[in-house]
């Protein structure tokens, strides 16, 4: 039989398999991380910029902030700070928020010149990661006294680069009051806590307390005040990237190199707060609203005044109760705006009106208890308000002066010293008058009435109502003047 032939190709040799094999599982395995990737992006940086004295305002936008960089699994929230300092109460508030925020925070003092002051200091220690911009500086956290006279604050020093910061005492001066001190202790110890916690100088962050000393940003880098320094935020990334952060929750390592920036802008609450809490738009609020419930309660039913007065008056003590004040002061002010309004209807002779100004003035003057920088009530404000107020009640007064100087134009009151016409001529003596007097009618004010003269009148003659009895008026006759003859 004929031999038929194999159609079969030869197998390929064991090691061309191998190497097959092992491309086939290369790119499988390269797929799978490519998807793996996309499946679990990078989470977002959250940009919280901060310019400006630390307030009411300021502390509910970076504590919103902060919410919100939780909920929407930002793996980093940056507060980008340039401050002068602020309240204590709003600094402690945002503080709070940072210990306990489960995304880490990194306190950014930039751009270029900016600082982290007083209440700055205090934030950029309380951060996760601190750092700082080229030409910037932090530094003079000493207390500013509040209420009533308190020591002058030293003058920030700034210690060398070799300077390694040992701390020392506390300020030793036979000015230095008990309440002074208290706050200085308080202020140190918190801060010294700070500084433990994130591991970080903790004898330059007391020396900054007692005596206000400051650091550039590679003094500040030198002696392990802040962790590191950035041009600007995509710089302050990159050095961030697969940095390790203990937080609240735990660790996080972060992976920053080309997270996608999220920058928070102040939205209309944040803007609001900021206006109403300034004290100077919180004091002329509060004098809009007495002035205004004054005219509604003075002249019923216009309305307006009334609901515009207790809005402005109840937003200003929204206000103030944001703020540090002396109740005292605040005091002050109601008594002076009502001893104004009292000038108006009482004839004191200007007496309750300068009592007024005067208590209005010292209520300002002693309304907010800080000398914190961007907070107070200027002087110019407050002589702008008073005068104001001097001038206000000085208009109200003259009006009432003249309307209780103006005669009786209504009532029975106002017909004395008015003249008529004798419209009856037949006067004859009534009863129960005297002898000599007589009755009739005359018109008065264009109406007729029975009047009684001392004397008979003839008709058309002029009479002056000097009195009147019930239904009838007592006249006297108004004589004529007498006609020269020509010569």
């Amino acid at each position: 039989m004929p031999r038929i032939a194999s159609t079969r190709q030869p197998r390929p040799p064991a090691w061309l398999r191998l190497w097959l094999y092992r491309c086939i599982a290369m790119l499988v395995a390269l797929a799978a991380c490519t998807a793996a990737a996309k499946a679990t992006p990078v989470g977002n940086v959250v940009v919280i910029p901060v310019a400006g004295a630390i307030g009411p305002a300021s502390a509910d936008f970076i504590t919103r902030s902060l919410a919100r960089a939780v909920r929407e699994n930002a793996q980093l929230a940056v507060i980008e700070l340039d401050t002068p300092g602020g309240l204590d109460t709003s600094m402690r508030q945002i503080i709070k928020a940072i210990l306990a925020s489960p995304v880490p925070v990194a306190a950014f003092i930039a751009p270029g010149g900016a600082r982290a002051a007083s209440a700055g200091t205090y934030i950029v220690y309380a951060c996760h990661i601190a750092a700082m911009a080229p030409g910037t500086n932090l530094g003079a956290a000493t207390p500013i006294q509040l209420g009533g006279p308190g020591i002058a604050s030293p003058e920030p020093k700034n210690p060398s680069e070799h300077d390694k910061g040992t701390a020392s005492a506390p300020l030793a001066t036979d000015t230095q009051s008990t309440e002074t001190r208290k706050q200085i202790d308080d202020a140190a110890a918190y801060i010294r806590g700070l500084a433990q916690l994130r591991g970080r100088n903790v004898a330059w962050a007391e020396r900054a307390v007692r005596e206000a000393v400051s650091l550039s940003a590679n003094e500040a880098l030198a002696q392990n005040v802040i962790d590191l320094k950035a041009r600007d935020v995509p710089d302050l990334l990159n050095e961030l990237d697969g940095r390790t952060v203990e937080t609240a929750t735990g660790a996080h390592k972060l992976a920053t190199a080309r997270a996608r920036i999220v920058t928070l802008e102040p939205d209309w609450r944040s803007h609001f707060l900021a206006v109403v809490t300034d004290p100077n738009v919180a004091l002329i609020l509060m004098t809009i609203g007495m002035y205004g419930l004054f005219f509604e309660f003075a002249n019923p039913g216009f309305v307006l005044p009334g609901v515009a007065g207790a809005i402005c008056l109840l937003v200003g003590l929204f206000a103030l109760q944001l703020l540090p004040i002396s109740y005292t002061g605040l005091a002050l002010i109601f008594l002076g705006i009502a001893f104004l309004i009292a000038e108006a209807f009482l004839p004191t002779f200007g007496t309750l009106g300068f009592g007024g100004i005067i208590a209005f003035a010292a209520g300002a003057l002693m309304l907010i208890d800080t000398d914190t920088p961007g907070y107070g009530v200027p002087l110019p404000m407050i002589a702008a308000i008073s005068a104001a107020s001097a001038v206000f009640v000085f208009f109200v007064s003259s009006f009432a002066y003249r309307a209780r100087r103006r005669p009786v134009a209504t009532g029975g009151e106002a017909l004395v010293g008015s003249l008529g016409e004798i419209i009856d001529a037949a006067l004859v003596p009534a009863e129960g008058q005297a002898e000599n007097a007589s009755v009739g009618w005359a018109r008065v004010h264009g109406e007729r009435w029975r009047v009684c003269a001392a004397a008979p009148l003839a008709a058309g003659a002029h009479v002056r109502v000097t009195g009147r009895h019930g239904l009838t008026l007592d006249v006297v006759p108004i004589e004529e003047p007498k006609q020269g003859v020509s010569p």
